[in-house]
């Protein structure tokens, strides 16, 4: 690794990092006022959790040996604390850039759960979530497992599957487990539309402003320390601009269809629609493609999140709406506009089948584990506040602070 390649890759996993307190601020300002800071410690205490299990055995279980085609993680303990890989500056620069993504999945999982989980009991579903989920799906992506083996396996030949910043591993992952918490937990009181009013607009575009700064870390970042001036590059950084600008306007333009006011809301999450939508086809598909796939992922976002109000759901923040649906079309573009295998650019099915199959297993996974730990963890020692603690508002219940202190609150703080 030169010079060069060393500082871009540290600055590329601070972006990434710096993603996590952006998403904190972008569901702080989502949510209900008497919310915001239990929304924003969820980011907080997955980065804190994450960060500390990545270094324990973490980085250890994100890659397989290859002797099997079902290995299902590396072992834990096969470098525990990070006694070996701190002989090696290079794997410990790549680690902790692998770290941040572990970090930033989780985190998003929050979201659906706002206003009414439990800090502490998130924070045991967080750990258990990265250990048994994150950290063997990013091995099956990315490690040598059975997802980066599956065209081979399939007779498909050089063909693997495309995935280059995680549309299975982040995106479809933190969704699927979204919804199985929303359904574990159940409704927040007063369940309706009224719900979804954000309490601070500027705060959320601050917090969107921030994650598509860091998504640069995250798609760029994903190629490497390499040759940074080839056309790989470029294609990335030009479709992680126009991807969430197309996004913007796909979301925009439903909202107008409906009748619908253009809100900043709306352009936020049509904003990370796209970015969710180019992450895995980042380096695999030409502008204009990414265009069309920024576009289509701000209109499916806009309808699929109003979809929990008719199937009775409560992602709060539509984890599910953006971040799994948007994801699941990400990641099979690929397979129909992929430069170099997509089915419309003159190629067979086979990379479409790889596209599939992958999306659908990592959704499988990820939903029936998240949903079981969730359930096993409500019937324990409780993930849900109680009604009295919900109604008071999540923020003084478990963290005994406000958001905001009323100008009056103050004086007599003062006066006292």
């Amino acid at each position: 690794m030169d010079t060069g390649g060393a500082a871009w890759l540290i600055t590329a996993t601070a972006l990434v990092l710096f993603m996590t307190p952006g998403l904190a601020l972008f569901y702080g300002g989502l949510v209900r006022e008497k919310g915001a800071i239990s929304m924003m410690m969820m980011s907080f205490g997955a980065l804190a959790l994450v960060a500390v299990l990545w270094v324990l055995f973490g980085h250890a279980m994100i890659s397989v040996d290859g002797s099997s085609f079902f290995q299902f993680a590396g072992n834990p303990f096969a470098d525990f604390g990070m006694v070996a890989a701190s002989g090696d500056n290079e794997t410990m620069m790549g680690s902790a850039y692998s770290a941040t993504f572990a970090i930033i999945t989780v985190a998003l999982i929050s979201g659906s759960i706002a206003d009414r989980a439990r800090f502490g009991s998130w924070l045991l579903f967080a750990g258990i979530f990265a250990t048994l989920v994150y950290f063997p799906v990013a091995a099956w992506v990315w490690g040598g497992g059975w997802i980066s083996q599956l065209g081979t396996a399939l007779g498909f030949g050089d063909l693997a599957v495309i995935d280059y910043a995680g549309g299975t591993a982040v995106h479809i992952n933190a969704g699927a487990a979204a919804l199985a918490l929303a359904l574990v937990l159940g409704r927040r009181q007063g369940f309706g539309k009224s719900l979804n009013q954000p309490h601070n607009v500027p705060l959320v575009l601050v917090g969107t402003a921030i994650l598509w700064f860091g998504w640069f870390g995250f798609n760029v970042g994903a190629e490497g320390t390499g040759n940074l001036v080839d056309g790989i590059p470029g294609l990335i950084t030009i479709n992680t601009i126009v991807a969430p600008a197309a996004g913007i306007l796909g979301w925009l333009a439903i909202d107008r269809l409906r009748g619908k006011k253009p809100t900043a809301v709306g352009a936020a999450s049509g904003v990370i629609a796209g970015l969710v939508g180019i992450t895995p086809a980042c380096a695999d598909i030409l502008p204009g493609w990414a265009l069309l796939l920024g576009f289509v992922c701000g209109v499916a976002a806009a309808y699929a999140c109003d979809l929990k109000w008719a199937a009775k759901y409560d992602d709060s923040l539509d984890v599910v709406g953006i971040h799994l649906v948007a994801g699941l079309i990400g990641s099979i573009w690929p397979g129909l506009f992929g430069t170099t295998s997509g089915l419309f650019m003159g190629f067979g099915v086979q990379q479409l089948i790889l596209q599939v199959v992958a999306s659908v297993a990592v959704l499988i996974y990820s939903f029936v584990v998240a949903y079981v730990v969730g359930m096993v963890i409500q019937k324990t020692i409780g993930f849900r506040i109680t009604s009295e603690e919900e109604l008071a508002g999540v923020d003084e219940s478990v963290h005994g602070e406000r958001a905001y202190q009323r100008t009056g609150e103050l004086n007599q703080v003062g006066a006292a």
